[in-house]
């Protein structure tokens, strides 16, 4: 017997409402550019056909909060923090902490187009289900920052 894993979501009020207490806490200029940016992911990672998987539904709301700019300013900072409390909210709060110090440069090379979706996939669900990264995963993570200098 299959057991159906049910997930917990938040909405845009609380994703507006967590940036703009980055920002006021450490710094940017505060306000939307595009909420439709925040809405879509938000909707599409409650699509189980889609995104079946804990690490499938973080990738995506990290990677589009990341890079599709919904906010002024603060998006990767944003992106990192409503990814650790969508962790925190479905029972992954053993690894919250470590979500956060090893994305934060992850976040800035997602940015940057150094790292794409597939490999933030794969750096996610290491973090989400290893001690440490593969070997296949640092390699991976080296040849992508070797590429961009």
């Amino acid at each position: 017997m299959n057991e159906v894993r049910r997930f917990f979501y938040f909405d845009v009020a609380h994703a507006v409402k967590t940036h703009d207490w980055i920002i006021e806490h450490s710094g940017g200029l505060v306000g939307t550019k595009d909420l439709g940016q925040l809405e879509s992911p938000l909707e599409h990672i409650q699509n189980d056909w889609y995104y079946p998987e804990m690490e499938d539904k973080l990738t995506h709301l990290v990677f589009s909060i990341n890079k599709h700019h919904a906010f002024n300013d603060g998006n990767k900072r944003s992106s990192l923090a409503l990814g650790a409390y969508f962790l925190e909210l479905n029972g992954f709060d053993y690894v919250v902490q470590r979500f956060v110090q090893e994305m934060e440069n992850i976040a800035v090379w997602v940015a940057d187009n150094v790292i794409d979706k597939d490999l933030l996939h794969n750096i996610i669900s290491s973090i989400i289900y290893e001690d440490d990264y593969s070997e296949s995963v640092k390699l991976a993570i080296f040849e992508a920052v070797q590429a961009s200098e």
